[in-house]
């Protein structure tokens, strides 16, 4: 099981960094009008906050099955999942409560400095997810 949760903890974290800082960027270069990149980033954004939310989920679940674990494990994935809990809580903040107020041009600065903050943040929650899954250091 633990390296089951270091592939899910990587696949949060590499969907997020892709997305994020790959392909999104990439449209705004790439793509005719900044209202096409616009449309094509927020279906893209939309999809990474199911991804998220279905391996946090699946974080959760694996982590919760702990037993026969040495202590020290434990403790690092019971740390783990409260960044897990709040990346989850931040994709669904960024798509239920933001991404509304960006696609409406509701004040678009103010609301696009958020989603992007939030976006960040939760970037650094599946990054501490992946170290604290990784195996401790083994010392010669």
């Amino acid at each position: 099981m633990p390296r089951l949760q270091i592939w899910v903890a990587a696949l949060w974290w590499a969907s997020l960094t892709t997305i994020g800082f790959l392909v999104v960027p990439m449209l705004f270069v790439h793509l005719p009008t900044p209202a096409m990149a616009g449309g094509m980033a927020a279906k893209l954004f939309t999809s990474q906050t199911w991804v998220s939310s279905i391996c946090g989920l699946v974080l959760l679940l694996l982590l919760n099955k702990r037993s026969n674990q040495p202590l020290a494990l434990i403790r690092r994935a019971q740390a783990a999942m409260l960044f897990i809990v709040a990346g989850m809580i931040l994709a669904l903040l960024s798509e239920f409560a933001v991404a509304p107020r960006i696609v409406a041009r509701d004040n678009l600065r103010l609301w696009h400095s958020v989603g992007s903050m939030l976006y960040l943040l939760q970037w650094v929650c599946a990054a501490v997810t992946f170290g604290k899954l990784m195996p401790p250091r083994q010392t010669d």
